[in-house]
């Protein structure tokens, strides 16, 4: 049952209503099917967001919706007016039928979806996206999807459509003119390039200016029409760039790139160009047949890999300078939407998402791992997707614990000094006997460094804002269900930037060590399990994040042997096990871990990878939950020399990169090899 406290609570202060949604964030059942991060980002005036939006009035937001079982794109668009919510049209062209997709709202959507009518029974639930860069104005009006718009046939004779072997890397940093995207006659593998960004960078929250430059299509492509935000280069356009900077039969790839507006690759090294190489370079990483006994190399290739045509697409750089996936979802989502409408009915994709966060349920339940459930299932083997299982094993971000009547849990969450972006904490909780059952006895405390005793406890149903001057500088929303997945009550602790650069009038919350109490006052016992969500610096991303993480004196730093697995008999309660990337969990996504060479035949997993098999099976879990890799590929070529090689940003150069994220490709690589289908094992 949900309950609004009829008072606020000392130290705490209610939930203000939204400025922009209308919302009284404090009213009973306001977080039921909705986001609590629009909560918090509501309640702190959108100050995440502030660095890219630079004072201006906000006009739309993204989200990502689930519709109700049963319901269609139609179905939302008649309960809908294009004044305050409009879809990509891009939704109206996949080869599939699809509960998910994106949308821009304005405030009337919030509106129409708390009143009893169409809207409300078409709309399961929705989250944010990050409402900055081209998700801060209305789509074009070529580009919103409508009822009168023809639905497209069959794609499998349409001129445009790319058909075979085709393998899709949705990435940050490709350089399309490197020499291992090239085929056999110097022309361009890459059939489609979509940047979601639509300025000229660097971008994140130190290097963002208050002006920004629009790119310009001349260079950079035209806008996608049935997407309407961003820049799109097909196959031809590539080729005469590509033409244009080629003196005496060699390519000036500074040119090229500057030309291009394609400011990342100034950078020696780039995520997407290493991973576009390990899928599907010229050359293969792998060992010589017969040669078991030295490591992997680079050989040539002649599978279908090396020769299967390109889609690329350049995510937004608000998503990769914003590591908790905070817009993740909408162009994740996005991206997979333009990779299956511009591919023929009859092409086998082969998709590698190399990407990831750490908090989330776990279990496949968040909606955007149900739009991947759906849309692999809907195209019955002929998309795959491949996931790295996530390097954050060794980083103390997750706990787990069951706690029986009258238990409690003490964690301590290590928030660093001189961090500037927000910080996120999510415990999942389920009762142990019926998953179903709602957890109405069960207390969580909040005592911030510095305070000789805790703020009063938030039960379910509850939220509250601890504020400095009117500020937000932590907030606790805990609902009985919301948007963020199935399978419990999900309670989201939220914190202001520990530092603000220059800015003095920004709020913070106190670095050091925050203790967070849970309770179990009920009859039944109850499985927590505590993600503290990713906050690192993306490659190529200027942020001056700092990663929290969960502290402990029973956890072994020691570094001997075996201080890196985890053991069920283990005294502490943060666990290596069920640390597992966020967006990876979906039912039929590809998921794989690291292993290196020379390992010991019995432990050759990378210290930051999931293994497989688990070490901490046994532990009780909550329902449904995912947390070893299906598969396992070289991400490290020794104990003492981390990472595997791979492309650089120029044609001449090989770098090495760490992490699931080299491992990924690999089995993509392997995928496209086998026709789209892995054997078992």
């Amino acid at each position: 049952m949900t309950r609004r406290q009829p008072h606020p609570k000392v130290g705490w202060t209610p939930l203000a209503r939204g400025t922009f949604t209308g919302i009284d964030w404090s009213a009973p059942g306001a977080m039921d099917h909705s986001d609590p991060y629009l909560a918090w980002a509501e309640t702190s005036h959108f100050a995440g967001f502030r660095t890219f939006m630079h004072g201006k009035t906000l006009q739309w937001l993204p989200l990502i919706l689930e519709l109700a079982p049963g319901c269609t794109l139609d179905d939302l668009l008649r309960a809908a007016d294009e004044d305050w919510l409009q879809v990509p049209r891009i939704y109206q062209n996949l080869p599939l039928s699809t509960r998910f997709c994106t949308a821009r709202v304005r405030p009337g959507f919030f509106q129409h979806l708390d009143q009893p009518g169409p809207l409300r029974g078409v709309v399961a639930r929705y989250e944010l996206g990050l409402p900055v860069g081209p998700f801060e104005h209305a789509l074009p009006p070529e580009a919103r999807a409508r009822l009168s718009t023809p639905r497209p046939r069959s794609r499998k004779n349409h001129k445009d459509a790319i058909h075979g072997p085709v393998i899709a890397i949705i990435d940050s940093g490709l350089a399309v003119g490197h020499a291992d995207f090239l085929d056999e006659q110097g022309r361009t593998r890459v059939a489609g390039y979509w940047r979601q960004d639509e300025t000229v960078g660097p971008h994140g929250r130190r290097a963002a200016t208050r002006q920004p430059v629009p790119l310009n299509p001349q260079r950079a492509g035209p806008r996608p029409a049935d997407i309407g935000y961003g820049h799109e280069l097909d196959r031809s356009a590539i080729d005469q760039a590509i033409q244009r900077h080629t003196v005496r039969g060699r390519l000036d790839e500074d040119a090229l790139y500057q030309w291009l507006q394609m400011w990342e690759l100034n950078h020696n090294a780039h995520h997407g160009t290493h991973v576009s190489s390990l899928a599907a370079g010229p050359r293969v990483y792998a060992r010589t047949l017969g040669t078991e006994d030295t490591p992997p190399d680079w050989r040539p290739a002649h599978d279908t890999a090396s020769r299967a045509r390109l889609l690329i697409v350049q995510l937004d750089w608000a998503s990769i300078a914003d590591t908790s996936g905070g817009a993740v979802n909408v162009s994740v989502l996005d991206a997979m939407a333009y990779v299956l409408a511009r591919c023929a009915d009859d092409a086998t994709v082969a998709l590698n998402l190399s990407w990831g966060t750490l908090a989330g349920p776990h279990n496949g339940s968040s909606v955007l791992e149900s739009a991947m459930a759906q849309w692999l299932q809907a195209c019955e083997g002929r998309l795959s997707l491949v996931m790295p299982a996530g390097n954050a094993y060794q980083a103390r971000t997750h706990a787990n614990q069951t706690l029986g009547r009258g238990q409690s849990l003490a964690l301590h969450w290590r928030v660093q000094p001189d961090d500037h972006s927000q910080s996120f904490l999510e415990l999942w909780v389920q009762d142990a006997r019926d998953p179903a059952k709602a957890l109405a006895d069960l207390d969580i405390v909040i005592q911030p460094p510095g305070m000789a005793e805790p703020l009063p406890p938030i039960r379910i149903g509850e939220a509250g804002v601890w504020n400095s001057a009117d500020q937000p500088r932590c907030a606790v929303m805990f609902p009985a269900r919301s948007a963020l997945g199935h399978g419990g009550a999900c309670a989201l602790v939220a914190l202001a930037p520990t530092a603000s650069g220059h800015n003095p009038t920004a709020v913070l919350a106190p670095a050091g060590r925050w203790q967070v109490t849970l309770v179990n006052r009920g009859r039944h016992a109850v499985v927590v399990d505590a993600y503290v969500e990713r906050d690192d610096v993306a490659l190529g991303a200027v942020t001056g994040a700092r990663q929290s993480y969960l502290e402990d004196r029973d956890y072994d730093l020691s570094g001997n042997i075996g201080s890196f697995i985890d053991h069920p008999d283990d005294p502490t309660v943060i666990r290596r096990s069920g640390t597992f990337n966020g967006l990876a969990t979906a039912r039929d996504v590809i998921t794989v871990g690291g292993i290196r060479c020379f390992a010991s035949s019995h432990d050759p997993a990378v210290r930051y990878s999931p293994r497989l098999p688990d070490p901490d099976a046994e532990r009780p879990e909550r329902e449904g939950l995912r947390k070893v890799p299906q598969r396992l590929a070289i991400s490290d070529d020794h104990a003492v020399l981390w990472g595997v090689r791979a492309a650089g940003t120029r044609s001449a150069a090989m770098v090495r990169l760490v992490g699931t994220s080299t491992a990924a490709p690999q089995v993509t690589r392997h995928l496209m090899d086998k026709g789209g289908r892995l054997p078992p094992g």
